[in-house]
């Protein structure tokens, strides 16, 4: 299904770590706004959809959102990378760090981990498509 590359379609390179400023993006992959909230959504709300081209284009959306991950979650790996102990401690890191090191685990910026409560699919295709510009709208 997939053809990988094991290149980014649009390079990431960090070269000074900040592990302050990947808890804040580390929100964009795993809280509430956060691409994995976005794929899981569009692609459950497809299901209910009675109009075949609007139910593709949510698959297709909830695809794309999940190959977002790889990029945010390169970044949060990039600024994380090669961190000191008193760096992390530092930046307030710690209590991450003690749970998963530098690894990547879905989770908004102040802690809460990801959940299926993030996002919501009624089946109702009028409330699922505001519920996606609501979404939407709060990373723009």
């Amino acid at each position: 299904m997939w053809n990988y590359e094991k290149r980014l379609q649009y390079p990431i390179n960090i070269k000074t770590p900040n592990a302050k400023l990947a808890q804040f993006i580390m929100s964009q992959y795993g809280g509430p706004d956060g691409e994995i909230s976005a794929s899981l959504r569009y692609l459950s709300q497809r299901f209910a959809m009675p109009n075949r081209m609007a139910a593709a284009v949510l698959n297709d959306v909830g695809t794309e959102e999940l190959a977002h991950l790889e990029m945010v979650s390169t970044i949060v790996h990039q600024l994380t990378r090669d961190l000191s102990m008193e760096e992390i401690e530092k930046s307030g890191l710690g209590p991450y760090y003690i749970d998963h090191t530098v690894g990547v685990w879905p989770q908004a910026a102040g802690g809460i981990p990801f959940n299926a409560c993030e996002f919501q699919s009624k089946g109702d295709p009028i409330t699922d498509l505001f519920e996606n510009l609501a979404a939407d709208g709060a990373n723009a």
